[in-house]
């Protein structure tokens, strides 16, 4: 005879496809026995999508505290295989007692999955449970047998190792509501670019206002302002420190030996009184070097091969608190073909001029500050967590909301974005080839204290420069994480003796070390954790860059970029190497054809949308909610 029963609660997703037709039982563990195996089955359809469906599970002896169950997924009749999306369990004891068993996943085919209790629990706390210690391990197990690391291209992070989305576990890919978002919206540019006979055409640009025909229909105030003010000095400047890439802007207290501006070139450009040298004591010069493009292959597109420059730009921060372009040199060697540009040139002059830098400055910030320090470093964080941290330990859950879909998107992106023939390769300068030496230059370079927004603020010497958004806006949020963060590791390791001896945490940071940085000791990046608060700062930094800072290089794309000319992918002209030859007829000759254009753009437009099933404000609620969490 039953001694008691226990109350069953199963959620299943509230999303399309989430429900099963299959066979429900489950098994309840405790630390002193378990249950016999029960069905779940009510009058009426059960595990419909958004159902939160109760059972009584009987039981003919005392379990005592309950540590896992079994949910085990059956044939039912005649009805086909079919997937099964489990939010969670929540059980209550004879005793009143609540045990809830997160799941978040799909259970495909006719399998059992166990689950323990969600309470959030370090390697040292299961010491005298054998079965807890052992299902970590075969957890572990499992999530290593199906992510492993492959390597994408020379020099690059690790990647996952699959070579086509269809490969990838059902739990990493988008929702349907967010890829049916996506495949809807990319099929909607190339409608309305056939519609209009773009895609199709090849000729250049007849006139500037032309380029406003290309997706009317999407402008934002951004994107207009950029296309009235794209030619302005001090918007030039005012891109370095709050458009899409603020991360390349740096004091210059020394000209570089390379970059020979006299006081006499700037003169007319600085305040009345003052002297180059005097602004650059004062620390009001500022200097962006793309000495990282240097020896890059370039691309060939429609048969024309495409050009990089390499340039340096010199900015003056003006007493009204304005960044203002002061010279320009669109090559590392300085000589007679090699002229410094500044804005008393010609108007056509400068304004190609900038539009050089502009362009290599697309180069830095797709490849270095979007891709490889956001995408594929967030993807190893991602890896790395999944092969070496059990779903019940504090840093997983801590993490696993900031890796939401960056292993389908960053697979996406392997093989529709960066591979060859893909839209960098059709509509960039640098494409395939150039690509993979960028990142790769880039990852020797990238060090630990770079992706820690304060140090690296302090490092490129920005503390004060007016007006800079970005950096006051970053330091805020990274204040607000890492207070949070430092409670969260305050309230699952007691002291630094506890971090420095967990041996699945070390194991993760030892794999991003290996994957992201090569094992580079010049990286600074550690390669294991003795202490809270440097548990604190890595886990801050991780947070940091696949939420924040994926955000400021990522979302702002198609706003500033829909005017072309603003950054312009690709260059079909080769560098001016003198003055006074430069045309508005040559700029549309140099900036991309119409369908590149169409290309490029339509790629930003699509990279720079939120994803289709983002919730605002559900943080915010006090009401548990069936959603189904990141990841």
């Amino acid at each position: 005879m039953p001694m008691a029963s226990y109350k069953v609660q199963v959620a299943t997703g509230n999303f399309w496809g989430s429900g099963t037709f299959s066979s429900i039982s489950i098994t309840l563990v405790g630390s002193k026995g378990q249950s016999p195996k029960q069905s779940l089955n009510n009058m009426g359809k059960d595990f419909i999508p958004g159902a939160l469906d109760e059972y009584e599970v009987p039981t003919d002896r005392d379990l005592g505290p309950l540590l896992l169950i079994r949910l085990h997924k059956e044939p039912y009749l005649f009805f086909p295989e079919d997937s099964w999306y489990c939010s969670f369990v929540q059980l209550t004891t004879p005793q009143g007692e609540t045990y809830r068993f997160p799941c978040y996943q799909w259970i495909e085919g006719h399998r059992t999955l166990e689950l323990r209790e969600g309470t959030g629990k370090l390697a040292s706390e299961d010491a005298e449970s054998p079965l807890l210690l052992r299902h970590r391990a075969e957890e572990l197990k499992a999530r290593q047998d199906c992510y492993s690391w492959a390597e994408f291209a020379p020099g690059m992070p690790q990647c996952l190792a699959v070579e086509s989305l269809e490969e990838m576990d059902t739990n990493m890919k988008f929702s349907f509501t967010k890829l049916s978002t996506f495949l809807l919206r990319s099929k909607l540019t190339k409608v309305e670019m056939k519609l209009k006979g773009l895609l199709g055409c090849q000729q250049s640009w007849k006139k500037m206002e032309d380029i406003r025909r290309v997706f009317w229909f999407n402008k934002t105030h951004v994107s207009e302002y950029v296309a009235d003010h794209w030619m302005d000095d001090a918007f030039f400047g005012y891109q370095y420190l709050n458009g899409v890439n603020p991360l390349v802007i740096q004091k210059c207290t020394d000209l570089p030996s390379n970059f020979p501006v006299t006081q006499e070139m700037v003169a007319p450009s600085l305040a009345e009184g003052t002297s180059l040298q005097k602004e650059l004591q004062k620390g009001n010069v500022f200097l962006v070097d793309y000495k990282l493009l240097q020896g890059i292959p370039t691309n060939t597109i429609q048969g024309q091969r495409q050009y990089m420059a390499v340039p340096l730009c010199l900015l003056y921060q003006a007493p009204s608190g304005d960044l203002m372009p002061l010279a320009i040199q669109l090559s590392q060697t300085p000589g007679p073909d090699s002229p410094i540009f500044l804005p008393s040139d010609p108007e056509w002059d400068w304004t190609l001029a900038k539009m050089w830098v502009r362009n290599a400055d697309f180069h830095i910030h797709q490849n270095i500050s979007h891709l490889l320090r956001t995408h594929l470093i967030a993807e190893v964080f991602a890896v790395a967590t999944l092969r070496q941290l059990p779903m019940c330990h504090p840093v997983f859950k801590l993490l696993v909301p900031h890796l939401r879909y960056t292993l389908q998107i960053n697979a996406f992106a392997r093989v529709r974005l960066i591979m060859e023939g893909g839209m960098m390769d059709q509509a960039t300068s640098a494409g395939y080839r150039g690509i993979v030496p960028i990142v790769g230059k880039g990852a020797q370079e990238m060090t630990y204290t770079s992706l820690c927004l304060p140090d690296d603020i302090e490092a490129r010497g920005v503390a004060s420069v007016s007006n800079y958004y970005y950096r006051d806006d970053g330091l805020k949020i990274w204040a607000a994480l890492e207070r949070f963060v430092s409670n969260v590791v305050q309230f699952y390791y007691k002291n630094d003796e506890c971090v420095e001896s967990d041996p699945e945490l070390q194991a993760w940071v030892l794999e991003i070390f290996r994957e992201a940085f090569k094992s580079g000791k010049a990286s600074g990046a550690p390669s294991s954790l003795e202490t809270m608060a440097e548990l604190t700062r890595f886990l801050t930094m991780v947070i940091f860059t696949c939420s924040a800072q994926h955000a400021a290089v990522n979302s702002g794309q198609y706003d500033f970029g829909a005017w072309i000319p603003n950054i312009p992918p690709s260059m079909r002209r080769p560098p001016p190497t003198v003055k006074g030859t430069v045309t508005l007829e040559h700029i549309l000759e140099t900036i991309p054809p119409i369908n590149v254009t169409c290309i490029a753009l339509s790629s930003l437009w699509l990279l720079s949308n939120e994803a289709g099933d983002r919730v605002a404000g559900e943080i915010l609620s006090s009401k548990p909610s069936l959603r189904d969490p990141p990841l």
